[in-house]
């Protein structure tokens, strides 16, 4: 069995964006993402509907730029 979630997208849309790991430390407006964080969405593991919110507010962007879901 696979991962069903994939951020594979959250990737290519900051490479699109021109951002980095360190403009989603740093440059949030109110909560920015840990260095854990981080880890879990380069691992595909989960994340809080929080972090999905802050990530399409630091980014400019709409859920689906930066998560893909795989029925199993």
């Amino acid at each position: 069995m696979g991962a069903l979630i994939s951020y594979a997208p959250l990737w290519e849309t900051m490479k699109r964006k021109g951002a980095t790991t360190y403009t989603l430390r740093c440059k949030g407006r109110s909560v920015n993402i840990s260095g854990s964080t981080l880890l879990r969405l380069q691992s595909n593991q989960s994340v809080s509907t929080n972090t999905l919110d802050t990530l399409c507010v630091i980014l400019d962007c709409a859920l689906s730029d930066i998560v893909r879901y795989t029925p199993d």
